[in-house]
């Protein structure tokens, strides 16, 4: 048959696929390996890496009839591989790395952790001191990373590491893919306020790394980890809450606690709760818009426009819910699983105490609000930026506290 659109060639991969495996019955490394041979595990990517090169939209499709022929939905630790470190390494990676890495981040066979954040280097990315200093076809690194979102369960890592300290501190950075089971790496897990461990601090002490594991050149490491957190906001921004009908997001659960009818409802809780349905559902708009107007890949600034409104509505939206049910949220705080699952829904115990503690977090982790406003107004909107005296220095001149 001849393809004469991008539609019938997506149409007739899934189809192949299908036809080759039954989802249900088949082991998920192989399903996922064969999805991805055949070009529908990024479908924006370049043929022979996992995708066809076509607008990144089609995707939806592809994972539409996956879903409805019962493939089963990648879990948590897929996260920053299918999201953050696929896109950075189709982009900053040599055919060789490319070949190796991407298809198995895809299958699950390697779980990835993000290594960017230091005790002293938080927003300030380009102010991190982790080191790593060459010797020969390897690199030696030694430093501390900290609030690595489940670093505990990845034997993969994207590593900024700071390879020349006498050049500007954004301009002395190289980017890894760091081996979290070599000698030398170890990773302690940080108890959160919701009982949960999912963040880390990693200890790297010697950590030898083979410059093959390099992503983009030495020294280039801030362009390659712009895309990283591009990719970062984007997803966290375009996880944020839909609409109640859809039946998931932090809007949703906020609509279903009032229609559960047990809890107290005045009109300015009624006032309330339509002001977030209305921010809820302009957040879901705009980052439909931003989706169908990215064709490349990588998304622009506007992902810091969908991760500032994103944390900042889901942080209101659980405070509502827990208003709402007053002493329940925090006495019975498995209330709203308990009434989930008499209405047939599903959700995690706990919910809304859960998730009004979790969303603390949303406007930190991802870049935090503040440097999410300093980026729209100085690239977004063309406003002047800070003044820096110290931006040019080399960074073992730059003062510190």
């Amino acid at each position: 048959m001849t393809i004469t659109s991008p539609t019938d060639l997506v149409t007739e991969r899934i189809d192949q696929l299908l036809a080759d495996l039954d989802p249900r019955t088949t082991d998920d490394i192989a399903f996922r390996g064969h999805q991805y041979d055949l070009g529908l595990a990024w479908v924006h990517f370049p043929e022979g890496f996992g995708g066809l090169g076509l607008p990144p939209n089609h995707q939806r499709e592809i994972d539409r009839r996956l879903k409805e022929a019962g493939a089963r939905t990648a879990d948590t630790p897929f996260f920053f591989g299918l999201t953050m470190a696929g896109p950075t390494i189709v982009t900053h990676g040599d055919e060789a790395t490319k070949g190796i890495r991407l298809r198995r981040m895809f299958t699950g066979e390697d779980h990835w952790c993000q290594l960017f954040s230091e005790p002293g280097a938080g927003s300030d990315l380009a102010g991190l001191a982790c080191r790593a200093v060459r010797d020969g076809d390897e690199w030696i690194i030694s430093g501390q990373k900290v609030w690595n979102t489940l670093a505990h369960l990845a034997n993969r890592g994207m590593l900024v590491a700071r390879t020349d300290p006498e050049a500007p501190k954004h301009k002395g950075l190289t980017y890894f893919a760091l081996d979290m089971t070599s000698p030398g790496v170890e990773v302690r897990p940080l108890r959160q306020m919701t009982g949960e461990a999912e963040f880390n601090e990693v200890y790297l002490t010697e950590v030898r790394v083979p410059d093959t594991d390099r992503i983009g050149e030495v020294g280039e490491g801030w362009r390659v980890s712009m895309t990283t957190l591009a990719n970062e906001r984007t997803t966290i921004g375009g996880g944020g809450s839909g609409a109640p009908q859809q039946g998931s997001g932090a809007i949703a659960e906020a609509v279903r606690i009032w229609n559960d009818g047990t809890t107290e409802q005045t009109p300015v809780h009624r006032d309330q709760l339509m002001q977030l349905w209305v921010e809820a559902e302009v957040l879901r708009l705009t980052n439909l818009r931003a989706s169908q107007n990215r064709r490349a890949g990588n998304p622009g600034p506007e992902g810091s426009i969908a991760k500032l409104q994103f944390a900042e509505v889901n942080k209101r939206i659980y405070a509502f819910c827990v208003d709402l049910l007053g002493a329940r949220a925090l006495v019975d705080h498995d209330y709203t699983m308990r009434r989930s699952e008499s209405l047939g829904l599903t959700g995690p115990p706990g919910s809304a105490r859960k998730m009004f503690l979790r969303s603390r977090a949303n406007s930190i982790e991802g870049g935090t609000s503040e440097i999410q406003r300093n980026i729209l107004g100085e690239r977004v909107l063309g406003l002047p930026g800070e003044p820096r005296t110290d931006k040019e220095l080399p960074w073992s001149q730059v003062p510190r506290s």
